[in-house]
Parts: C-alpha cells; structure tokens; sequence
C-alpha cells in the first residue's frame, strides 16, 4: 500500500533552513506534507505553539502541498489521522542516527504499517539546529543566514 501523505513532526523552535530544505526535498516525492508541530513541554520552547505554527506556515508557503499543524499526543495517532503511515525524519549526523532508529523501532513495534523516511539535509545545512540559533540569538548573535526571514525579524524582535 502507497501512501501519499507524509508527516514531519517536529518542535520547530524556530524552523530552520535546514528545515525547509527538508520540506521542499520531501514534497517531491510525496504528493502532500504535514509539518506537525509539536507542543514539546518537555523543551520549554522559545516560541508559543501558535507562534511556531505560524512562522512554519510563512517560511514553507512557497512550496506546494504543505500543511503546517500543532500536534499533540502520540505519533502514530497523528499520522493516521492525516491519512499516513508515514514520517519524514532529518538526520544531521551520526549521534541523530541512534535516537531516531530507536524511535522508528519503537513506532513500528506499536504500529507495524508505520514507517519512517530519512532525510539528510544540503551538506550546506547539516550543522544547523534549532537549538543552536536559540542560542546564538538569545546572546545576540546574528542568525539570519541559518533560518528564513520571518523567523530572523521574530527572533531579533524577541531580544529587544
């Protein structure tokens, strides 16, 4: 069975370029993408949860059958709520190899449709993260080439 949606969840706190490249590589090879954004209370994120969707939804509105919604609750429940078996995972580097093997198996386990796709971003993206940038710009660094335009102008409206 083919399914054509795929889901990529994530805190996105903030979406990074490295998050885009990985949404635009994913919509061309499924006919559509849910960017689920998770609530995450465990990370205390920068953004509100409306803040991040939002900042989502303009930095991928360029690109073609994307959805960006919150998320809340357990994976698999999402994705077969968006008619998928499905998710997208990025992986930077060898130590997010570990983590996200560990989660697919344990998806599957629960779920044995379920399957996960793993993509690496532009080798030019590999080193950003989320976290990093949060604290780049927390200290007042400049972030602007590591995450789309609207998400740099919220970050330097958050340090004023």
């Amino acid at each position: 069975m083919l399914t054509h949606t795929v889901v990529y969840p994530g805190t996105f706190d903030p979406i990074t370029n490295g998050h885009v490249d990985l949404v635009e590589r994913a919509a061309k090879l499924f006919e559509r993408v849910v960017v689920a954004v998770a609530t995450s209370e465990k990370k205390t994120p920068l953004f509100s949860l409306e803040a991040r969707v939002e900042l989502a939804q303009t930095a991928l509105e360029h690109v073609n059958a994307v959805e960006v919604v919150p998320f809340n609750g357990l994976l698999i429940d999402f994705v077969r709520q968006h008619d998928s078996r499905c998710v997208l995972r990025g992986l930077r580097a060898v130590a997010d190899f570990e983590y996200e093997f560990q989660l697919a198996n344990m998806n599957r386990a629960m779920s044995p449709s379920f399957e996960s796709v793993f993509l690496t971003p532009s080798a030019e993206l590999a080193y950003i993260s989320s976290s990093l940038v949060r604290e780049i710009a927390t200290l007042g660094g400049e972030v602007s080439r590591f995450v789309p335009t609207n998400v740099a102008e919220a970050l330097r409206r958050i340090q004023q």
